[in-house]
């Protein structure tokens, strides 16, 4: 509008056109569209328990522009807390600020807005903290920064729909349990210290579930008490003094019939919880490699690395393993668990040999079509929620993965060769044997490691891209039939070769044999099965017919560092994949740009995922190409560096890089997710390449290489078999040297140029 234009009340200018009142009614009449984005949100973890908020520390519904249903606080696939509410005369603070880098807790920051005739806006500082460690603590601290008195009401709302994470996720139930009235919580069912239907410091929230399970929030107050309840909201008559400070707050605990339903925590008070959870989280980086550099952001992405790994460990009755990723995979996975193990051998071998018994203790013992079990078979998928007791979903667990059980075989070899622990390849040694009984019953008849869903309830692809849409031919057409993935193969040809040196420590020359030769049929039928000659590349997959799945994807790079292919066709490979229609800069996606099925937006059909990169780039270096291998260490951490809190997602959109751009997120990738934060220590391995021998005493490391923008790597505290290591690696020009800084053992470090 330019300063002399004259407008009358009944008439409005725009964009130098003059409107009238009809003009306008016909504008209005235009209506507003609800955007279906969902909000930012915020993930704190502990354990087996896990938030979910908005910026603000809330979990509610109520936005104006679209919802957030993942958000809530959940335990066992459980949704204990569907709404955590702050108002300040029935109105929303105003967010100045809000952080999560500790990982396990949550600090805000905001202020009111204008109320009317109280006081003005950003009067009242408020100071939220939220913590994880067992159970929900939340201390609320207010403050008046006003020049007199000021008196307010404050509340905070609480519900909890007990809903399964497998509902949050959008699966329908025709039916489900029932809410429960506090009258109705009876001393059979009810933990004492909430059986009254309202007392003075606490509040009850409760479900039955179909299975006849009771499930409880309780919450308790304490510091200052609320002045009354409304329904499930506490509310607070707040007075303050210049500048006077007062302090609020509640502890929320969760009950399964009775019993607690996360890890039991000892403490009563935030401030116990949070001298608990650092305390442990001090123990945890004391047991593991420290890795330094002299690049401050490089350090600080390890740093996330080291923490979100001890995020993301959880207890599994006696033991403790990686969970898959906040918030949809927060649970035992097969497939996920053992290569996020695998990739953090040189960080902390113990969570190789958690990962190993634990699912050894579920491996398939009988075959049960509704969870596609078979014995031998590793799980692919553990739930523990109302719709798993309720056998409405066969995750119980769910069997349906074609690569865990080979995946399982090739970190037990690994683990054994980093730490020479002859206890527990004794005590697998069993489990080992069953788990290549089911490989090799599997490939009778085609001679591949296949899957084809059995389960009405189970998943229609069974390898890493489990996505429906997937498993594409060139002219984007779904494969059909049984499907046999080309690197499930590789798995298989790495796992035969692994447990042949296996067999001959357990004095088996006849399956040490046998092992090797099966390797050796394995992968002259692959070159020849899978090799599209007129690409000069690998297939994704052969279908139920036997025919090659034809699309350009990221698949056969897992294939690279497993020795499978010949050295031919492993050049060819590695030379395609870094093309411009697979590799955006980046990363690699997981489907060609040139393909009619890609979508940079696609789960599996585009996008770029860290530990799919991290692979092909273990496998570049073991090809020899080390610059290739860190031009896409260099993408990675590129990424990784403009990530909130610095933390790789599970994946990003396959947009390429141009000129200023950012990385373009995937709306609902899981942050953390564990084999993308596993994909660092990867990459630090591909640099380095550490080749550990502990049952010979010995550490190769083979033509180490530093990229360009690291001078120095350190390592601290590094464990191969009996021995710990101190190593120092310097680049000076284009080599990288290594030394010995300090051992304490009897290991021999052979460093090979």
């Amino acid at each position: 509008m330019t300063p002399d234009t004259l407008m009358t009340p009944e008439t409005i200018v725009l964009d130098n056109r003059t409107f009238t009142p009809a003009d306008q009614k016909e504008i209005s009449e235009w209506p507003c569209v609800v955007s279906q984005r969902p909000q930012p949100t915020i993930t704190v973890k502990d354990d087996d328990l896990f938030l979910v908020t908005d910026t603000m520390g809330n979990i509610s519904d109520c936005y104006l522009y679209g919802s957030t249903p993942s958000m809530g606080m959940f335990c066992r696939d459980t949704r204990f807390l569907s709404r955590l509410e702050l108002q300040i005369e029935g109105r929303s603070p105003i967010l100045l600020s809000s952080n999560a880098d500790k990982g396990f807790a949550l600090s805000v920051l905001c202020t009111n807005p204008d109320l009317d005739n109280l006081f003005k806006a950003d009067t009242v500082g408020i100071r939220r903290e939220l913590v994880l460690n067992g159970a929900l603590f939340e201390e609320i601290e207010v403050a008046n920064y006003n020049t007199t008195s000021i008196v307010f009401e404050l509340s905070l709302s609480f519900e909890a729909d007990f809903v399964d994470l497998f509902e949050v996720r959008g699966h329908h139930r025709q039916k489900r349990g029932r809410l429960l009235h506090l009258n109705e919580l009876t001393s059979d069912h009810v933990v004492p210290v909430s059986s009254q239907s309202y007392k003075e410091e606490s509040l009850t929230l409760a479900y039955q579930g179909l299975d006849g399970s009771i499930m409880e929030s309780l919450i308790q107050f304490q510091h200052l008490q609320p002045n009354r309840f409304h329904g499930y909201t506490a509310v607070w008559r707040i007075e303050l003094a210049a500048h006077e400070t007062k302090k609020l707050g509640y502890r929320l605990n969760m009950f399964t019939d009775n019993k607690p339903s996360s890890t039991i925590s000892a403490a009563s008070t935030l401030s116990q919880a949070k001298a608990a959870e650092l305390m442990e989280e001090q123990n945890w980086l004391q047991q593991i490699t420290r890795i330094s550099s002299d690049k401050s952001i490089f350090n600080r992405v390890i740093s996330r690395a080291e923490q979100d790994i001890y995020l993301l460990l959880q207890s599994f009755g006696k033991h403790k393993t990686v969970s898959a990723g906040v918030p949809w995979f927060s649970t035992l996975f097969g497939r996920d668990s053992i290569i996020t193990a695998s990739q953090t051998l040189m960080l902390n071998s113990k969570i190789a040999k958690e990962t190993l018994l634990l699912l050894a203790e579920y491996q398939g013992q009988t075959d049960n079509i509704w969870r596609e079990e078979e014995p031998g078979k590793i799980l692919h998928e553990l739930r523990l929620g109302e719709m798993a007791r309720c056998q409405e979903i066969p995750h119980t667990p769910y069997y349906g993965t074609v690569d865990a059980t080979p995946l399982w075989l090739m970190l037990y070899a690994e683990y054994y060769s980093w730490t020479h622990d002859q206890e527990t390849l004794e005590a697998l040694w069993p489990n080992a044997l069953a788990a290549m009984g089911w490989i090799d019953r599997q490939i009778q008849e085609t001679g591949y490691l296949s899957y084809a869903r059995k389960s009405k309830g189970g998943l229609i692809n069974q390898g890493w891209k489990d996505s429906g849409d997937c498993i594409v031919n060139r002219k984007g057409e779904l494969a059909i039939g049984s499907i046999s993935l080309c690197e499930v193969q590789a798995y298989v040809y790495s796992a035969k070769n692994r447990l042949a040196e296996i067999a001959k420590i357990q004095q088996r020359p006849d399956l040490e044999e046998l092992w090797q030769k099966e390797a050796r049929q394995l992968r002259a039928k692959f070159n020849q099965d899978f090799w599209l000659e007129d690409e000069d590349f690998c297939a994704l997959a052969l279908d139920g017919e036997g025919n090659p799945v034809d699309s350009i994807s990221s698949n056969p790079g897992h294939c690279l560092n497993l020795g499978i292919f010949t050295s031919a066709k492993a050049y060819s490979v590695a030379e395609r994949l870094r093309a411009a229609d697979m590799f955006n800069g980046w990363g690699i996606r997981t489907l060609s740009s040139l393909s009619p099925a890609y979508n940079p937006m696609g789960y599996h059909t585009g996008s770029v995922w860290p530990h799919d990169n991290s692979m092909i780039a273990m496998g570049l270096r073991s090809l020899g190409l080390i610059d290739q291998s860190l031009e896409l260490f260099q993408g990675l951490f590129n990424m990784t560096s403009q990530q909130p809190y610095q933390r790789p997602p599970e994946l990003f959109c396959g947009y390429e890089m141009n000129g200023d751009n950012s990385p373009v997120q995937y709306p609902v990738a899981c942050t953390p997710q564990a084999w993308a934060t596993g994909s660092i220590f990867q990459l630090l391995q591909m640099m380095v390449n550490l080749v550990p021998d502990a049952q010979n005493n010995c550490l190769r490391i083979i033509d180490p290489a530093l990229p360009e923008s690291i001078n120095n790597l350190s390592f601290h505290n590094l464990r191969i078999g009996g021995t710990i290591l101190d190593l120092e690696f310097e680049r000076v020009g284009n080599t990288t040297a290594c030394r010995v800084a300090k051992k304490r053992g009897n290991l021999r470090v052979v460093i090979e140029a």
